[in-house]
C-alpha cells in the first residue's frame, strides 16, 4: 500500500482525540501506583512488551504517512509505559530510585535510536516500491501488542477472573484512544490494514479483560454483600477460609512458574516469623489421629 496522500480534516480530528486520550491514559494507572506503593496485579511486563511495541508502532506510522497525531501517539505511549514499567521495578522489585531512572533513561534512548535508525532505512526503501519491510514492521507492532495484553489474562486466572493494580479509568482510556484511532484510519482516502488491526487488538484484548472482571463480580456479589453487611471486605472472608484450612471457591490459583516454586523463604524475605501459621483445624485433627493412634495402642497392650 502507497504512503498516504492528502489526510482528510475528519481523520486529522479523530487521530488528535485518539492521541490526547493514549496520551494521558496511563497517568490514572501511575498516579495509582504512585497512591499505592505498590504494583501487585499489574504485570511489569505488559508494560515493557508495550514499551518496546511503540518502536515498530512508530516506524510504521511514520513510514506510511498517516496524519501527524498517530505519528505522535506511539512516541508518548512508549514513554508512558516506560514509566509505569519504571514504577514495576521501585514498587514491586524494590530497586532504588536512581537505578530505576538510569534503567528507563537509557532503555528510552535506546528506543529512540533503533526507531530513527530504522525509519531512514525503511523509508527509501518504501517510497521505492517495496512494502516488505513496513509489512514486516506492522506485524511486529501487533504481535508486541497482542502480548502486552496477555500477562493481564494470566493474572485474572491466578485470582479466578478477577482484576487487581489495573486502573480501570485508564483501561477505558485505552479502548477509547485505540477506537478513535482506528475510525481515523477509516476516515482517510485508503485504509491501512495492518494499522487498523494495531488497533482492533487491544480494543478485543481489553474488552476481555473489562468481561473477565465483571463475570468475576457477578458470581461473587453474595459473599461481597454478606462481608459488606458485616464491615468485612471480600478478601478479608478468603483470609478468614484460609486461616481455618477451609476450602474456598475463590482461593486465588498458585503461581505455575518454576522461579517461583524454587524459591526458598530466604530468597523471597520470610524469616520464621513471617510463616503463615498452620491452620487452627489442621493440627486439631493432627492431634485427633495421635489420640486414636495411642487408644489402639492402650488396646493392643
Amino acid at each position: 500500500m502507497a504512503p498516504q496522500g492528502e489526510i482528510p480534516v475528519a481523520a486529522s480530528v479523530l487521530g488528535t482525540i485518539g492521541t490526547v486520550l493514549w496520551s494521558i491514559q496511563l497517568i490514572p494507572q501511575a498516579w495509582t501506583n504512585w497512591r499505592n506503593k505498590n504494583t501487585e496485579g499489574f504485570p511489569a511486563i505488559m508494560m515493557f512488551l508495550w514499551a518496546i511495541s511503540g518502536v515498530p508502532f512508530g516506524i510504521y506510522a511514520i513510514v506510511q504517512n498517516f496524519n501527524i497525531p498517530i505519528q505522535v501517539q506511539p512516541q508518548v505511549f512508549m514513554l508512558l509505559c516506560l514509566v509505569n514499567w519504571g514504577q514495576t521495578l521501585l514498587y514491586a522489585h524494590k530497586w532504588p530510585v536512581w537505578k530505576v531512572l538510569v534503567v528507563t533513561t537509557g532503555t528510552a534512548a535506546i528506543f529512540a535510536g533503533v526507531e530513527a535508525a530504522l525509519i531512514l532505512t525503511i523509508r527509501p526503501i518504501y517510497k521505492a516500491g517495496n512494502e516488505t519491510p513496513a509489512i514486516v514492521i506492522g506485524v511486529v507492532a501487533a504481535i508486541l501488542l497482542a502480548a502486552g495484553l496477555l500477562p493481564p489474562y494470566g493474572e485474572a486466572w491466578k485470582r479466578r477472573g478477577r482484576i487487581i493494580g489495573i486502573n480501570f479509568l485508564f483501561l477505558t482510556m485505552d479502548s477509547l484512544g485505540a477506537l478513535f484511532s482506528l475510525f481515523s484510519l477509516v476516515a482517510q482516502h485508503t485504509f491501512d490494514i495492518l494499522g487498523g488491526v494495531l488497533y482492533i487488538v487491544v480494543i478485543l484484548l481489553e474488552i476481555g479483560i473489562f468481561a473477565s472482571h465483571l463475570i468475576w463480580l457477578f458470581r461473587t456479589r453474595r459473599i461481597r454483600k454478606e462481608a459488606k453487611l458485616n464491615g468485612k471486605t471480600f478478601d478479608d472472608v478468603a483470609a478468614e477460609y484460609e486461616q481455618q484450612g477451609l476450602p474456598f471457591e475463590f482461593t486465588e490459583r498458585e503461581s505455575t512458574w518454576s522461579w517461583r516454586k524454587g524459591k526458598s523463604d530466604e530468597e523471597m524475605g520470610r524469616s520464621d516469623d513471617d510463616k503463615p501459621p498452620t491452620p487452627p483445624m489442621a493440627s486439631h485433627e493432627a492431634e485427633d489421629r495421635k489420640g486414636a493412634n495411642d487408644e489402639d495402642a492402650n488396646k493392643t497392650g
